[in-house]
């Protein structure tokens, strides 16, 4: 909330979303929040792609999304136990299309203009750190994406 609250004068007056852990948006919030957005931020916990349906997000379009950026693959104990416990309902083929790599290509295909992902299993500081370097960039130094992936991976 901090890191919002610091950069909220620099990105938009019509932000919306979902913020804390009070409600787990639905599939119509997930689906309204990317159409009606020119970027998406997700920073939570385990997967993005274990908290959206599949079938769903291939069937979209949403072409006026510009920037994705995903910040999860954070683990915690009861984190852990949820996604564990969904895992067990799914295919392989299906936990592999929730890896990052192909989690970009699935947004790219729906018309994403660039996704910005977590590749590995990380702590809440680590993309709290990592937000915080993005906004910077993007919003208050007016650097690209791909400028501003740059500088997060030196």
């Amino acid at each position: 909330k901090e890191i919002l609250e610091k950069y909220h004068d620099l990105f938009t007056l019509q932000w919306e979303g979902v913020i804390g852990n009070m409600c787990v948006p639905s599939q119509a919030e997930w689906e309204q929040l990317l159409t009606n957005c020119s970027a998406f931020l997700f920073y939570g916990m385990e997967r993005f792609m274990s908290h959206v349906l599949l079938n769903w997000l291939v069937a979209m379009n949403i072409p006026k999304c510009r920037l994705v950026i995903l910040l999860d693959l954070v683990r915690s104990q009861q984190s852990y136990q949820r996604i564990t416990n969904s895992d067990t309902h799914k295919s392989c083929l299906r936990i592999a299309l929730e890896r990052p790599t192909e989690t970009a290509m699935l947004l790219s295909l729906t018309g994403v203009g660039s996704v910005i992902v977590t590749q590995w299993y990380t702590t809440l500081q680590e993309n709290a750190e990592r937000l915080e370097a993005l906004f910077e960039n993007l919003l208050s130094f007016g650097k690209t994406a791909g400028q501003t992936v740059h500088i997060l991976q030196s």
